[in-house]
Parts: C-alpha cells; sequence; structure tokens
C-alpha cells in the first residue's frame, strides 16, 4: 500500500509517507515549466508564445515563473515580465486579473499579505494590505440587541466590511521593487474586461451552489444580481462577461495611482455600498484616505537542516504557524537508532498542527494593538517544551505557556478563548522573476464574494468577521476582538523557503480560510524533509488537525487509508471531501524551477519561455 522514500536529511529508520501512508506511486512529478488542474486551462495559458527574452541578473540561470490560480492570470503576469517588468510587476498583473476572473476569491476591494524577496539586496520584505477596520470600529462591532451576531448575517452585513488594503498594497510594492510601468501592469486585466473572459467552470459551479444562495446576497441587489445572474440564471461556464466598470475602475488606477481609489467618486461608492442596508456599516471616507500599508520584517525560524522559513508576521498567522509546525515536527521525529512504524511520522505532523493551531488561535492577533509573543512562539526551547505536550487523540489541545517553558512569568490566562470562524476562500500567487526575486502572496475578499456588496465592477471584502464577534470570554478581552484601526487576524500564510546557503529555494502558499496553515505545512514537510516533488506535495489529500477533530480529505487517493489509520490511533476523524486548498508551489532545483499548481483548482504553473 505504500510507497516508500528516502529521507532528504537526515537518517531514522523509517520515512514519512505521504502524510498519511498515501500510495505515492500514483502520483507523477511536476512538470517543470507547467502543471495544470484542468487541460482546458493548461492549452489556453500555453496558447501565447513568447514575445522576447527577458534578459535580467546574468548570475541567475534557474529562469522565471508564475504559479496561480487561473490561467490568463498567469498570462498576464508573464506578459509583464516579458516587457522587462519584475515580479513586483507581475503580481500586480495577475492579481488585477484574478479580481475579474475570479472574483469569489479576491479583489481589488480586499487585501492580502505579500512576502517579498529582493536577491540583490539579500532582503525580505512583508507588505501587509490586510483590510482595517473603521475609526468607529469598537469590541462590540457585532454585537446587536445584546447578543452577537450569528456569522451569516454578520458576514452578510455593511458591518463585515474592512477598509481595502489592496490598491494600495499595489503601489507600496511597486515603489519598493517594480521596475516596469505602473500603467501596464493593468494593461491585461483592462482588456479582458473590456472585451469578455469566458466563464470558469470554477466560478460557474460556485454561482450554482443552492446552498451558497441560500447564504450570500447576490441574487439580492440589482447591481450584483445583474452581473452574476443575467436573466435570473447564473453565469454559465463559457458565458464571456465583461466588465466595463472594472475596466474604468483599472484605468483610473492605472492613472492616476492609489488615490483615484481611496478618494473621490470610487471612495465614495465604497462608502455606499458598505454602509446601505441591510446591517449596514461605519464606514467614512476618512477611513480610506487614512489607510497605510504596513511594512514588516518576516517572521522566519531555521530548521536543524538549514532550511530557513519566512512567511509573515500578526496579524498574520503565517509566520508563527509554519515555524511552530514544522519546529514542533523536528521535536517529535524519532531519533536516529528508533525503529517506529510508517505511521507515526502521520502521528506527529497532525499533533504538530493541533499543537500550534492552539497557539495561533490563543496568542495571535494584530500586533500594533495587543502584545503577540512571536519570538517565544516559535523558540526552539519553547517548541522542546511544548512538544512533551503532545495531548491524547481523544484530548482537546490547549495553547502552551512559553512564558512558564522559557522561565518567565505565565501567559496563560491573559486572553480569553477565541472562537472566530473562518470561512474558506482566497486565492494565492507565486512568482520568480529573471532576476531571481521571489513573491508570495496570499489575496482575499474572505468568504466566497466577500460581503456580496458591489461597486464600480469589484466585490467588497467581508474581512472583518475574521475578528472574533464575541469580544471576552470568560471576563477576559479576546486578543483578536475588534478596535478601532485594527487589522483582524488572518490565517493567510504566504511563504517563502531558503537552503542552507541562504539561497531561495521554494515559494509557497494557498487559499482556504484557517485551513490555509495544514495546507502550506503539508507542502513543506513534503519538499523539505521527504524529497517530494512540489506537484507530488501538493496532490497529497489535506490533512487539517484543528481543535478537537482531524479532517481528512477522503476523496482524493489515499485520503479514506488516512482517515481510517488516524480514526484506529484514536483520533476525532472528520471525513472531508471538496477541500478548498489552491496551493500554488515554485522548487528552485539545480535544472530549473519546478511547478506545481493545485488541481482541486484551475491554476497553472509555467515559466518564462
Amino acid at each position: 500500500m505504500f510507497r516508500r522514500f528516502s529521507p532528504t536529511s537526515r537518517s531514522v529508520t523509517l520515512p514519512f509517507v505521504a502524510l498519511a501512508g498515501i500510495a505515492l506511486a500514483a502520483c507523477a512529478p511536476a512538470k517543470t515549466s507547467t502543471t495544470s488542474a484542468a487541460d482546458a486551462a493548461r492549452t489556453a495559458a500555453e496558447e501565447t508564445d513568447a514575445m522576447s527574452t527577458p534578459t535580467g541578473d546574468l548570475s541567475w540561470t534557474k529562469g522565471a515563473m508564475v504559479a496561480a490560480a487561473n490561467p490568463l492570470a498567469v498570462e498576464a503576469g508573464l506578459e509583464v515580465m516579458r516587457n522587462g517588468g519584475s515580479a513586483i510587476d507581475a503580481a500586480i498583473a495577475v492579481h488585477a486579473v484574478l479580481g475579474l476572473v475570479e472574483p469569489e476569491s479576491s479583489g481589488i476591494g480586499g487585501g492580502a499579505f505579500m512576502v517579498y524577496y529582493d536577491r540583490a539586496k539579500d532582503e525580505i520584505t512583508v507588505f501587509d494590505g490586510r483590510e482595517m477596520a473603521p475609526a468607529s470600529t469598537t469590541p462590540e462591532h457585532f454585537i446587536k440587541d445584546g447578543e452577537v451576531m450569528g456569522f451569516i448575517e454578520a458576514w452578510q452585513s455593511g458591518r463585515s466590511v474592512g477598509v481595502p488594503g489592496q490598491v494600495a498594497l499595489y503601489k507600496a510594492a511597486h515603489n519598493a521593487a517594480g521596475t516596469g510601468d505602473w500603467a501596464a501592469n493593468f494593461a491585461p486585466a483592462i482588456k479582458l474586461a473590456e472585451e469578455g473572459f469566458a466563464v470558469s467552470p470554477k466560478l460557474a459551479e460556485t454561482l450554482a451552489s443552492e446552498r451558497l444562495r441560500s447564504f450570500i446576497q447576490l441574487d439580492d441587489n440589482p447591481v450584483t444580481a445583474a452581473y452574476f445572474y443575467p436573466d435570473g440564471n447564473p453565469l454559465p461556464v463559457g458565458f464571456v462577461r465583461d466588465n466595463p466598470d472594472y475596466a474604468a475602475t483599472l484605468k483610473a488606477i492605472a492613472a492616476e495611482g492609489p488615490s483615484a481609489f481611496y478618494k473621490g467618486d470610487i471612495a465614495a461608492g465604497i462608502v455606499a455600498a458598505t454602509n446601505a442596508g441591510p446591517e449596514g456599516g461605519n464606514m467614512t471616507l476618512e477611513d480610506l484616505s487614512n489607510y497605510t500599508v504596513k511594512k514588516r520584517p518576516a517572521v522566519c525560524g531555521t530548521l536543524p537542516t538549514g532550511y530557513k522559513i519566512c512567511s509573515a508576521p500578526p496579524p498574520s498567522s503565517g509566520g508563527i504557524a509554519q515555524n511552530e509546525i514544522m519546529g514542533l515536527y523536528d521535536q517529535m521525529r524519532p531519533g536516529p537508532n528508533m525503529r517506529v512504524s510508517e505511521d507515526y511520522f502521520l502521528r506527529i505532523f497532525v499533533d504538530a498542527q493541533r499543537l500550534a493551531y492552539a497557539d495561533r488561535d490563543y496568542y495571535v492577533a494584530d500586533a500594533d494593538h495587543v502584545t503577540v509573543p512571536t519570538a517565544d512562539l516559535i523558540n526552539p526551547d519553547y517548541l522542546k517544551v511544548r512538544a512533551t505536550e503532545a495531548f491524547a487523540p481523544d484530548a482537546h489541545a490547549t495553547p502552551g505557556d512559553p512564558g512558564v517553558a522559557l522561565g518567565r512569568n505565565p501567559m496563560i490566562g491573559m486572553w480569553g478563548q477565541d472562537k472566530t470562524e473562518h470561512q474558506p476562500g482566497t486565492t494565492h500567487v507565486s512568482i520568480i522573476d529573471t532576476d531571481g526575486n521571489a513573491v508570495s502572496m496570499t489575496a482575499t475578499v474572505e468568504a466566497a464574494f466577500g460581503s456580496s456588496r458591489m461597486t464600480h465592477g469589484f466585490l467588497l471584502n467581508n474581512q472583518l468577521t475574521d475578528f472574533s464577534r464575541a469580544p471576552t470570554a470568560g471576563g477576559q478581552p479576546v486578543a483578536n476582538a475588534p478596535a478601532a484601526g485594527k487589522r483582524p487576524r488572518s490565517s493567510m500564510s504566504p511563504t517563502l523557503v531558503f537552503d542552507a546557503n541562504g539561497d531561495l529555494f521554494m515559494v509557497t502558499g494557498s487559499p482556504g480560510g484557517n485551513s490555509i496553515i495544514a495546507y502550506v505545512a503539508k507542502t513543506l514537510v513534503g519538499v523539505l524533509e521527504w524529497g517530494l516533488t512540489a506537484q507530488e506535495s501538493v496532490d497529497r489529500p489535506n490533512i487539517i488537525a484543528r481543535g478537537d477533530t482531524v479532517g481528512v480529505e477522503v476523496d482524493r487517493a489515499g485520503g479514506p487509508e488516512a482517515a481510517e489509520t488516524l480514526r484506529n490511533m484514536g483520533y476525532n476523524v472528520e471525513e472531508r471531501t471538496g477541500e478548498n486548498s489552491g496551493l500554488h508551489v515554485i522548487v528552485v532545483r539545480d535544472t530549473g524551477l519546478e511547478g506545481a499548481a493545485d488541481p482541486r483548482r484551475e491554476g497553472v504553473a509555467k515559466a518564462l519561455e
């Protein structure tokens, strides 16, 4: 049933087998240039030939690649790089197209975290374009008539809309490292918006979901109803959908910069749509004009093998959670003379997740507003102690106490327990350019179609539901409670990995709500620890161990066996189907760039030719 792999980094008796005793022989290695979720999508991405041979840093010989959720978006990024643009320029072009063709996942009405590596400077910068709560926000933001609002009511209300950060992020990143013309980055999206794009199966399927339609309010608003449900029916696959309003918005941003978005008619449209009923919000024009992107240092941790894992800091969970999981996995792995079954490696991956999620849920929030013990949570000395707290399979995983573990005052008790729900949405972009610079960017409008509110051709986010709607628990404030100007905690984990020599090795990330953390960790363990190709790692069934259950993707090869194995160990297994991962991965090999795209979505990974 198993195909064994020899460990690449250290000597153990038995290797980790695809995270779950999964039959690896059924999976072919990824192609170096292109991996597609659908033949039609792959064909569409490959129809455009390279127009010219870009010149870049001649010391970088690995080439360039874009991995993203739609072939049209990937081609936009490649086109920009052909014309001399950087990874930053390509990311803007890719995402501007994604906001058009994949509006259920992200767009300029939302926000993002971008982790950028400048190879020449050997610097990593995180651009925090996370949405921000309006200035009038209080901890009781989601309290109505003395009760906490239900998730769906809050999601579909104006109270859920945060000040969008995506356009400001575009500009901040371009000012830092763009090499192409600002306006040119929007040209592919403008052209598609004016001429129309063919509706993809994913968009059509999402719009047609009766369950989703019972939640969202796209049908109820004349603007969104006319756009997504012409003649009362959801857009079908292949329907050519234009969006002249979106084209006009992008033209204004291209010509005037972010001021066209954060001031004037577009800003007024955002405020009006947010504050309209039902349950209108409290956003002002001042909230929009005062938005700023935060440039932050990445959170990086180094494994004993020398790999350095860098991701976004709070309010993102990425840097803390990914380094906790990998560090705990390392602490719990067997010694060189210890004989264990293959199932042991699945168990420690699950337990590493359970412990890291418990810490994340308790401690992580916007560090500009609350104290987050970031360095302590990824400190190897804390992880050594935390690894000994691996809970029995049927026990509830509780947060650790880095204060006690590190010989200081206790930290448990400073916050109430956060029970925030997170809906799967979002998109991820991985890019390496011709100079070896890299972008890992995860962007979102939160849940499917955000708040269902549309203006000027784009949807507005429901990102404030990433706050804890209950501001206190057990008489204690919750770290991730709403507050004026605060950014809600995110699960987004845009991640870069560097090898022991300090060279860029891997770019990874995924959408998927709070499951993002588990999805990305799967690629890190698969590639770094057990020598899987990027695509083999992406193809593995997803295993999400948060709270009292372990979710196992049983509609993927090897998933049922993994579920049964974990159930026999005593875990409370939740069999899951239709996982919403959208992993996009690039690995730097000696022979060039190896790309992978998640078969659960429509993306491709394509090299610049």
